[in-house]
């Protein structure tokens, strides 16, 4: 199921290893290019264009796109008891974490009268996309709303699919869900096409074009954010999953593989790859992989997954190697199944796993870290969703004259190094008298 890259010794550079990543780049590239005409198309035809996208993917129609209260109170209302227990237990905890995300102000006193204050200012309005094609996402609903609200957002606005098992609503755990943490504003519209209604607004829906867009979902909505970055924010591209496992040879074969299925569970694009310089583990961990791919509910998406080329079982000489993959690889989800993890020195990933008792499932529900995490390589210079996404650090001048003063020969001087007089004309004229 897992194809073999056998990396043993081979000294590769940074480069090299890039190269021989597991990516699925072609599938990402065609996902670029339809989810560019599905955004232009909802900007150019608004509702009209929502309605015939949710025809074509979500087989619905006539549904109202604009979510009435009333469905928001009943869902809230039907809610399995054990299902709102769970949520509110990951709502406590998502909240608590991300809490510690906020800055404070921080006031330098760069001289007598001389002040710069930093401050972190929320976005006034954020447009937050969860799945529902392949599954129902209702920890994505916390995963993106609890920051925000966290951070200070004065206005959540959130999409999820129209289900056709449910009459064109979204699902009724995720309007469950919205309600809860009492976001009003919701809409049944899905994929790239839902990216681009939040970037451009749709007048027929009163819906209004939002400041940042956040949310994971699958390569057509990750494109989507790249069509619409430079006219609204955007999160990391959080697209089709992926799980990077480094283990040696103490760890669990039979865990190893319980995590790997559970990620390719998502979606026949999901990345499972796992890194080890044990080829023992290697055969043990295919041994424990077919009846357990045999046994899931998923088993034909698991299938695919595996045998994508963004999947693989990567054989290498040492930990030290495996480290160097891993930091190439950059990984959404990295878990380190090690008897000496040294997790400092995997920098470059969305979030890291450590042991065998912290599973990314954890991560998915209950750690209290956010599950929405930058894919396809992205964890190199990008960060997972949390309070910061919807703050902009903000400076704040103030000083008085004799501050000024103080700094108004070097500001002339500059000015004229530069050859704009009129930068220090502007602090002369404040010294005329």
């Amino acid at each position: 199921m897992l194809r073999t890259i056998d990396l043993r010794g081979r000294a590769l550079s940074p480069a090299e290893f890039l190269a021989v990543v597991p990516r699925a780049d072609a599938a990402r590239d065609e996902a670029l290019a339809t989810a560019a005409r599905i955004v232009e198309d909802v900007a150019r035809r608004g509702e009209e264009a929502l309605r015939e996208q949710a025809e074509t993917f979500d087989r619905v129609s006539g549904h109202a796109i604009a979510v009435p209260t009333a469905h928001l109170d009943e869902a809230l209302a039907d809610l399995d008891p054990g299902i709102r227990a769970a949520l509110d237990e990951a709502i406590r905890r998502v909240r608590a974490a991300s809490a510690a995300q906020v800055p404070a102000p921080v006031v330098t006193e760069i001289g007598p009268g001389a002040r710069v204050t930093q401050r972190w200012q929320p976005v006034r309005r954020v447009g937050l996309y969860v799945p529902g094609g392949k599954a129902v996402y209702p920890s994505s609903v916390v995963m993106n709303v609890v920051p925000a609200q966290v951070a200070g957002v004065r206005e959540v606005a959130l999409a999820s699919p129209p289900q056709s098992e449910f009459g064109g609503r979204v699902h009724p755990v995720i309007l469950a869900a919205a309600k809860l943490l009492g976001v009003s504003e919701v809409y049944a519209m899905g994929g790239a096409g839902a990216i681009g209604a939040f970037a451009w607004g749709v007048p027929s829906l009163n819906l209004h074009p939002v400041d940042v867009v956040t949310g994971p979902g699958n390569n057509f909505v990750a494109s989507a954010k790249r069509a619409v970055a430079g006219r609204v924010g955007t999160d990391s591209e959080a697209g089709a999953t992926e799980i990077l496992i480094v283990a040696d040879g103490t760890a669990d074969a039979a865990l190893v593989a319980a995590d790997l299925v559970s990620q390719a569970e998502h979606d026949e694009q999901a990345s499972a790859v796992l890194v080890t310089d044990s080829a023992d583990l290697a055969e043990a961990v295919r041994a424990a992989l077919e009846p357990r791919v045999a046994g899931t509910r998923h088993t034909e998406r698991v299938r695919a997954a595996f045998g994508g080329p963004q999947s693989a079982i990567v054989l290498v000489d040492d930990i030290a190697q495996a480290t160097e993959f891993s930091n190439a690889y950059a990984p959404e989800h990295l878990e380190l199944h090690l008897a000496d993890p040294r997790p400092e020195e995997y920098v470059n990933a969305g979030a890291v796993f450590v042991g065998p008792y912290t599973p990314v499932s954890l991560g998915d529900y209950l750690a209290g870290s956010n599950h929405v995490l930058p894919t396809g390589g992205q964890a190199r210079y990008g960060a997972g969703l949390s309070a910061a996404t919807f703050l902009r650090p903000q400076q704040v001048v103030e000083y008085d004259r004799a501050a000024l003063e103080a700094v108004h020969e070097s500001i002339v001087t500059l000015a004229e190094a530069e050859a704009l007089p009129a930068h220090g004309e502007a602090v002369t004229a404040r010294f005329a008298d």
